[in-house]
């Protein structure tokens, strides 16, 4: 995976790859091609293999990606570049295009996920049989997991540790950018064909929740950074604007790690660190995805395949769609359909929920959050289901059960984010907002909320679903699953 068939000193034309970078700064793989080559092609991929495996063809991460993409084409044709836009199979489609080009060599960042790891060393093959190398570079991540690794030689699974490693040994050096804007004058020109639209790619135009591009980055991260002081404080309140809300940016690489991780670094208070253990935590689950990549269908604790989940298909459906009967679930659960995003704080709210509440299978949630979350990233998804779960590394643990009602007093008090996404609690007033099933007949009419008719009742008692949940944990930590 690493420096695929590399060949030194090659000073004729490469083409560089954007995936999960769509930004013309301080790129790892752009700066590597500007660096040793004297002309740079630079192309794109709407890769028919990923987005055939979408639920919805108004998906809105498409338009964040279109937009992005779009950004970038203009980008680079004001510093004298092009870019090529692709549709089709990227295994197909890339070797076709750096043959065309007459390249000596493709460059892209490393993507860590299982397919993409099968896709690129595929691709790699096809290059060499045409004599052009693979050269991939690290752009997601400060440390990998070869860089990572226990005393003895292994991968980490607790995270304090893991943290603890990160920090030591983390130089200057490793945020350093990764300059291109010296070297642009080396762009290829490219005046072809247009970029296909949204509707030529089989989508509709759905708006996410933030803005795609590196400029939306840029406001986004600008804007985090007044807030940065205070975010240990007040970042598990989810009506309070205190999250950075760069987790897409990431996603699609339209900011630079480097950048956040080098800023954070170099700030000395509270909420400086907490934030920066929060994108060590994104690390390290990209480092337990690549040292088991089972994880994607199984258990990271194997005893917890056993399980024996509740084939519930209404409560998981009530689920779903925000009905469950108990507020702050479904205020959550109805963001996320309406905007694609969900506050971290909430995620392991509404997970905790479907895993110990109503018995369903983590990887129904996994998959559900995989369709929606415009941020979706398996690696973050999946530990996160994971630690929900209780089956992850360095998870919650199993008897520890979050309670949805205590859950909502502490983390929404008011109500006032309740109130905006279930607007049938708008006029139920104080603590009454987060358990409306405990007014009174006269009290709920009142409020013109009454439960099971303007609101649903809960689809499970919290306390009993408890039990089950303990017994059915001890039952497959017993062997009896």
């Amino acid at each position: 995976m690493h420096n695929l068939y590399k060949r030194a000193g090659d000073e004729t034309a490469a083409l560089v790859w954007f995936r999960r970078d769509l930004r013309d700064f301080d790129h790892a793989a752009l700066h590597a091609a500007l660096a040793a080559h004297g002309r740079v092609h630079c192309a794109f991929m709407f890769d028919t293999e990923i987005l055939e495996a979408l639920a919805s063809r108004a998906d809105p991460r498409l338009a964040f990606i279109w937009d992005s993409v779009a950004e970038l084409r203009t980008a680079l044709e004001a510093r004298g570049g092009g870019l090529h836009v692709l549709h089709g199979r990227a295994r197909d489609e890339i070797p076709r295009l750096a043959a065309t080009l007459g390249v000596a060599a493709v460059y892209a960042n490393r993507d860590y996920e299982p397919q993409a790891i099968a896709r690129d060393a595929e691709i790699a093959g096809r290059l060499r049989e045409r004599s052009i190398d693979f050269r991939t570079r690290k752009d997601q991540v400060i440390f990998e997991l070869d860089e990572v690794r226990t005393r003895s030689g292994d991968a980490f699974s607790v995270f304090t540790p893991y943290k603890r490693a990160w920090l030591a040994r983390l130089e200057p050096r490793h945020t350093a950018p990764q300059e291109t804007a010296p070297l642009m004058a080396r762009l290829a020109p490219y005046a072809g064909a247009a970029m296909p639209s949204l509707e030529e790619l089989g989508f509709v135009r759905a708006a996410p929740a933030l803005p795609g591009g590196m400029a939306s980055g840029a406001r986004q991260w600008a804007a985090f950074q007044g807030r940065l002081a205070g975010y240990a404080a007040q970042r598990d309140f989810p009506a309070v604007e205190a999250t950075s809300r760069l987790s897409v940016h990431l996603r699609f690489g339209t900011v630079s790690i480097r950048e956040l991780v080098r800023f954070a670094r170099a700030r000395r208070s509270a909420g400086a660190e907490t934030w920066l253990a929060e994108l060590v935590w994104r690390e390290f689950y990209f480092a337990i995805l690549a040292a088991r990549p089972d994880v994607v269908d199984h258990a990271f604790r194997h005893a917890y395949d056993a399980l024996a989940w509740e084939h519930d298909e209404a409560g998981f459906r009530a689920w779903c769609e925000g009905r469950t009967g108990y507020p702050l679930v479904d205020a959550a659960m109805r963001e996320l359909n309406a905007t694609g995003a969900m506050h971290n704080r909430l995620r392991m709210v509404t997970a905790s929920f479907l895993v110990k509440d109503l018995g369903i299978d983590w990887r129904r949630g996994e998959r559900y959050f995989a369709e929606k979350l415009l941020d979706y990233d398996l690696a973050a998804n999946n530990g996160g289901w994971q630690w929900s779960a209780s089956t992850g590394c360095d998870a919650q643990p199993w008897f520890r059960i979050f309670n949805p009602v205590t859950q909502s007093r502490r983390f929404d008090a008011e109500g006032e984010y309740i109130r905006r996404w279930v607007p049938e609690l708008a006029r139920v007033q104080g603590d009454a907002v987060h358990a409306p099933w405990e007014l009174g007949p006269l009290e709920q009419q009142a409020a013109g909320c009454v439960v099971g008719r303007d609101y649903p009742e809960p689809v499970v008692r919290h306390e009993a679903a408890r039990e089950r949940t303990l017994a059915r944990y001890r039952a497959a930590r017993n062997g009896r699953g």
